[in-house]
C-alpha cells in the first residue's frame, strides 16, 4: 500500500515523460547527448594520433559489427578533406554511414563529422596528449537522432550507452595496439 508521502514521489515513468515529452518549455531544446572519453595510452602521442586513424584498426575495433570500408579512404591513414564510408550492422540493420575528416592538426587533432547516415548528425573529435612519456587520447562524440521527440528518446535510453560501448571497444584496440606494437 502507497503512502501519502510515497504516491506524491514522481514515478520513473512520470520523470521521463516530463524529460523528453515536455519539449519546448521557454523554447529550449533538449540538448544533444554528449561522449567524453579518456584513455590513458603508455606510448608516444605520433603513433597513438596514427592508429587512431587507421582504417585497418577501426576495422578490426569494430569487428562485432562486420564494419567495412566500402569507399572513399578504404585502408591507410585517414587525412584532412578525406571520406569514408563504413558498412555495418547495427542493431541487426545492415547501415551506410559516410563521414569527412573536417579538422586536421598532427599529432593533437582529428575531427570526423557525418556526412551521410543514419544520424542526423554527429561529431567526433579526437584529441592527443602527451603526458611524462604517455599519451592520452580524449574522444569527444555528439551526435543527434532524426525523428524528433522519438529520436531524443532513443539518444538517452539506448543511443548514448551503445556508442559509449562501442567506442570504448575501439580505444582499447587502440591503446593495445599502441601498447603492444614495435615502435
Amino acid at each position: 500500500m502507497l503512502t501519502k508521502e510515497a504516491s506524491s514521489t514522481p514515478c520513473m515513468s512520470s520523470i521521463y515523460f516530463r524529460r523528453f515529452f515536455a519539449v519546448a518549455q521557454n523554447d529550449k531544446k533538449i540538448k544533444m547527448p554528449k561522449i567524453n572519453l579518456l584513455t590513458h595510452i603508455n606510448a608516444p602521442i605520433q603513433k597513438v594520433f596514427d592508429l587512431s586513424r587507421s582504417i585497418e584498426l577501426h576495422m578490426e575495433s569494430t569487428k562485432q559489427t562486420g564494419e567495412q570500408a566500402i569507399a572513399g579512404r578504404t585502408c591507410g591513414l585517414i587525412e584532412l578533406g578525406e571520406t569514408v564510408t563504413w558498412r555495418a550492422k547495427h542493431f541487426g540493420i545492415w547501415q551506410n554511414l559516410t563521414s569527412k575528416i573536417t579538422e586536421f592538426n598532427y599529432p593533437t587533432l582529428f575531427v570526423d563529422e557525418m556526412v551521410t547516415g543514419a544520424f542526423k548528425s554527429f561529431r567526433h573529435e579526437h584529441h592527443f596528449s602527451q603526458v611524462d612519456g604517455h599519451t592520452i587520447m580524449k574522444d569527444v562524440f555528439i551526435f543527434e537522432s532524426p525523428f524528433g521527440v522519438l529520436g531524443n528518446l532513443a539518444n538517452w535510453l539506448i543511443l548514448k550507452r551503445y556508442m559509449t560501448n562501442l567506442l570504448s571497444k575501439r580505444n582499447q584496440v587502440i591503446k593495445d595496439a599502441a601498447e603492444n606494437s614495435p615502435s
